[in-house]
């Protein structure tokens, strides 16, 4: 399945950036956005791009094509039921920020077979077409979920769709990609709400505000909708995440009340960030797609922080 065509289905700043990209590697390209501005924008700067889905999926289904989902969350299992009508048997993946309801929402469409989870891990606080670019993921580690369904084929597909884009790819479970998605995205997003809110409740705030304040609320300019839909999609690993938090507050609040102190708080974050900086991200280049238990070696290997730089050989490679 090595340079399949790609039919991505939304063309905002992920799946936008997905089509200039692949396309860039010569792949031929189909994209659908709802929006017609969005359609109009991607055919001005030379891509061939429809607002009729039946268009794009008949495309796609013609040509087999890899389909990639590029849209919110609550926008999936309509598009999936169009999917499983018009080209059911097509490769497909996704770039969206959560893996379990996309899974099973995949799942409840009697697409499993075909299905292989991704998550880019890059982005901006801006969005819609001419938010993306052809260079987005480069450098940047790509989920490629190693579930107990997923076929090598597929999965050999989409992992050369994030090389070509520029990514490393790290092989997780859908599970596990979620509960770090929620400590490394979802939450951050929710303190730089937090943050944006009470420096717009001190008058002086904002007319101080640099770096820091930048840095750390970067995300809050993203769209309210987009916000909304990553975090409440990924509520049953978010809640706990928070809960985490808010006892990591209450505990800094009352060193900060009764000792004047928030010296735990300050030395462990910092702490924490000085192993993130020299986190270590090892070759897996020793596991061969489709032999073995392939997806457990994968998972393991993922989560102890390896990433895929070159394609992994599959059992026809041999």
């Amino acid at each position: 399945m090595a340079g399949l065509p790609v039919c991505v289905l939304g063309l905002g700043l992920i799946g936008g950036s997905v089509l200039r990209a692949v396309a860039a590697k010569g792949r031929e390209t189909f994209g659908f956005n709802r929006s017609f501005l969005g359609a109009r924008a991607a055919r001005d700067d030379g891509f061939t791009a429809t607002t009729d889905l039946d268009e794009a999926l008949s495309w796609a289904d013609r040509h087999g094509a890899l389909i990639v989902l590029a849209v919110p969350m609550p926008a999936v299992a309509p598009l999936l039921e169009q999917v499983s009508l018009a080209a059911p048997r097509c490769p497909m993946t996704d770039v969206i920020s959560v893996k379990g309801p996309v899974l099973e929402a995949v799942r409840a469409a009697g697409l499993l077979d075909r299905y292989v989870g991704g998550h880019p891990m890059a982005g901006t606080a801006h969005s819609g077409w001419t938010a993306g670019t052809a260079d987005l993921f480069a450098g940047a580690p790509w989920v490629v979920s190693v579930d107990d369904h997923v076929d090598p084929v597929v999965w050999t597909a989409v992992m050369e769709l994030a090389m070509d884009c520029g990514s490393v790819v790290v092989p997780a479970r859908s599970d596990e990609h979620d509960a770090a998605a929620a400590s490394i995205s979802h939450l951050p997003h929710i303190f730089a709400e937090v943050m944006a809110l009470e420096a717009g409740e001190v008058p002086l705030a904002f007319a101080l505000a640099a770096g820091s304040f930048r840095d750390g609320t970067r995300v809050a300019a993203t769209a309210p909708d987009l916000v909304r839909a990553m975090c409440e999609a990924n509520a049953e690993e978010l809640l706990p995440a928070l809960d985490r938090a808010l006892r990591v507050l209450e505990r800094t609040r009352d060193s900060l009340q009764r000792h004047r102190s928030v010296a735990e708080l300050v030395e462990a974050g910092h702490g924490a960030r000085v192993r993130f900086e020299s986190f270590g991200r090892p070759d897996i280049d020793n596991v061969v797609v489709g032999e073995g238990r392939w997806r457990e070696a994968l998972a393991a290997a993922g989560r102890a922080g390896g990433v895929i730089r070159s394609a992994l050989p599959g059992p026809d490679s041999r």
